[in-house]
């Protein structure tokens, strides 16, 4: 069953080494984060589960605990492991095939901020775009035995928010991140649920199907929600929320 459940955003700028001198910018989502984090902790949970977008052919791809990834794609030699410790910058490089997509790497690294000890890890990288029901029944699936599950989703909001945003300005981005903000502010599974695949593709929203995801494995849990951080610093959106 899912006892907590936490939302974070996933641009490799979260990472300071990637950021450079752009990283004070981003440290209030850090900070976000790193309490969406302690709420999972906080619940105790017999597992942790790491959902983020990637791409690939297979709809929900199974990372093991302690999987390799890297940001050496983005000029930095920063390694990251799935076990909430760091990694050393050479570690993996003799499989680059089998490194964490991105959005993994990202939560790889948040948990490693805060030494996440508190369960196992299993990673997923879920295809986007993948349809709503596929990602609904999903994440029943993960919450249909008898361990007390926590899951950690990665994803992006709308990436339309200004004119130098990496989609351009699209005058529905606002309105849509405001909405998915409101159902993760009160854990409404619904809402999530039924989210526009196609406005999310065109507002090049990378969350959606992490989200629909959440919104499966959430069903009947009860939890509560609380939105710790809003942005859209680079227009695109950023949402931090805790669900328990």
């Amino acid at each position: 069953m899912l006892v907590s459940a936490a939302v974070c955003p996933c641009p490799p700028l979260l990472v300071p080494a990637v950021a450079a001198g752009a990283a004070a910018e981003l440290d209030a989502a850090r900070d976000a984060c790193a309490d969406a984090l302690g709420v999972l902790a906080a619940s105790r949970p017999d597992r942790l589960i790491v959902a983020g977008p990637a791409p690939g052919p297979q709809d929900a791809r199974p990372y093991p605990e302690g999987a390799y990834g890297s940001f050496r794609g983005y000029g930095v030699d920063v390694g990251v492991s799935l076990d909430g410790t760091a990694a050393g910058p050479g570690d993996g490089r003799d499989a680059p095939g089998d490194e964490l997509p991105t959005s993994l790497a990202v939560a790889a690294w948040l948990l490693a901020q805060v030494a996440w000890s508190a369960s196992p890890i299993q990673g997923l990288g879920v295809r986007e775009p993948l349809d709503a029901e596929t990602c609904v029944r999903t994440g029943r699936s993960i919450a249909t035995d008898g361990e007390r599950v926590a899951l950690l989703v990665m994803g992006d909001a709308s990436a339309c928010r200004t004119l130098k945003a990496p989609g351009y300005l699209d005058g529905r981005a606002a309105a849509f991140d405001a909405e998915v903000a409101r159902a993760l502010a009160t854990a409404d599974v619904a809402a999530l649920a039924r989210l526009d695949e196609t406005l999310a593709s065109d507002l090049k929203a990378a969350g959606r199907s992490c989200w629909q995801l959440l919104a499966g494995a959430a069903e009947g849990a009860d939890l509560t929600g609380a939105l710790l951080y809003e942005d859209a610093p680079y227009g695109v959106g950023y949402l931090v929320a805790a669900w328990s």
